[in-house]
This record gives structure tokens, C-alpha cells and sequence, in this order.
């Protein structure tokens, strides 16, 4: 595997690192092992750091692919509690709210996940990196302003979901690059006459990569590190 050529590695990113976090971890053992200033390393989609799962790193030429590689459908699993809400959508910000979920029947509950399949419109959560004004959504929400998003067309080829750990309910979806999963789970909510909040979440698959085919970061810091001879 030639890193100073150019590669493409799928992580694993495990739960409370940023994707930068494993760029940059990457990235500083390259230029240990490589002996090198720099190298460029970049990552093809942000996972947020409460997510696990397949991460996209492209190294040297193969950074040139990021915006390629970042066009498939991603698919997810993860769970949505109902009967709660946070200013973030997900468990990064506390709960605020408390909504009843006694109403709520299996029936609701599929007609509601039917709603969100196909083309829709989406506000993206205030907590995102968005730009308003040359500043991030989330740097302002956490400042206290007040902010307005514009809604974004996604799509969502599929979306199932199964109740038998009422009120938190599984799902599997596949959706188009930009949803926002943290909206789902808050209109998803909303769509129930309740709340709902996402507190679990894994990207199992990107275009036609799949997390089964990622190793995790202590794994390819392995790889690195046993590089016998580089390619110059």
C-alpha cells in the first residue's frame, strides 16, 4: 500500500472523535513513518462525533476523489427515542422538553415513517455546521443567537424502523449526501404528535463501501507503522 502515492482507507471511527480527529491522527503518523513535512489527508463525508462507523480518508493523489466519493447514498442505523427533545436533535445538547408517547400506536408509527420516503424537503438542525453569514449554525446556536435555516432537498430511498423498544425505535436508512439524520429523528417526532430525539447512530455504508470492509484507527496506525520500505 503506497500512502505517499495515494490511497483510499475506510475507518471505522469510533464514538466521540470528530472525523478531523482521525484525519489528523492519520496524518501525524504518515509524516513520522514517511519522514515527510506534510501529506495530504482528508476525509470524504463528516460523521459527527456522538457517530460510529465507516469514515472515507483519502491520502495524497487519492484526495483529488473526495468530492467522487462523497456523491453515493449513505445508509445508517441508529435509534430515535420519542417523548423527548433537544435543542440539538441528539444527545450533545440536554433534554429540554418532554412530549407524551401513551397516543402513539404501531399503525402511527409506519404511516409517519412512509411520510419521510422519497424527495423532501429538510431544515437542518441550528447545532450543524452550516453557513449563515460566513459563520457556523452551531457556533451561533451555542453563542445564543437566534438563527433561520433554509430548508434542503434530500431524499430517502429507505427508512424502516422497528418499535419493540418503545418509545426508542431502531432504524435503517438510506438517504442522499446532506440529509441530516438528527431532522429525521426530530420530525420523525413531530410526525407522531410527540418529540423525538437521536441517540444512537452508525454509518454502515457510503456509495458502494461498506463499514464491513474498515478496520479501526488503532488498526491502520498499525498498518502505518509497519511499513517496511517507502516508495519514494
Amino acid at each position: 500500500m503506497n500512502f505517499q502515492e495515494g490511497v483510499t482507507i475506510l475507518v471505522d471511527k469510533p464514538l466521540g472523535w470528530t472525523s478531523f480527529d482521525v484525519v489528523n491522527k492519520i496524518r501525524w503518523n504518515l509524516k513520522q513513518v514517511l519522514k515527510v513535512k506534510n501529506i495530504k489527508v482528508g476525509h470524504a463525508g463528516t460523521l459527527d462525533p456522538l457517530a460510529s462507523g465507516l469514515l472515507i480518508i483519502c491520502v495524497g493523489k487519492h484526495t483529488k476523489r473526495i468530492d467522487e466519493l462523497m456523491v453515493g447514498t449513505k445508509t445508517y442505523t441508529g435509534t430515535i427515542l420519542l417523548g423527548k427533545t433537544t435543542p440539538s436533535f441528539d444527545l450533545e445538547t440536554a433534554f429540554n422538553e418532554e412530549y407524551p408517547t401513551e397516543h402513539i400506536t404501531s399503525e402511527q408509527l409506519d404511516k409517519a415513517r412512509q411520510k419521510f420516503i422519497g424527495v423532501i424537503e429538510q431544515v437542518p438542525p441550528i447545532f450543524s455546521a452550516k453557513q449563515i453569514d460566513g459563520k457556523r449554525a452551531y457556533d451561533l446556536a451555542r453563542a445564543g443567537k437566534e438563527i433561520v435555516l433554509k430548508a434542503n432537498t434530500v431524499e430517502i430511498s429507505e427508512f424502516s424502523i422497528s418499535n419493540e423498544r418503545f418509545p426508542e425505535i431502531d432504524f435503517t436508512i438510506t438517504c442522499s449526501k446532506g440529509t441530516y439524520i438528527r431532522s429525521v429523528a426530530n420530525d420523525f417526532g413531530k410526525a407522531v404528535s410527540s418529540g423525538g430525539t437521536l441517540i444512537a447512530l452508525r454509518r454502515t455504508a457510503s456509495g458502494g463501501l461498506t463499514v464491513e470492509n474498515a478496520r479501526t484507527v488503532d488498526d491502520w496506525i498499525s498498518i502505518i507503522r509497519n511499513i517496511d520500505e517507502q516508495t519514494p
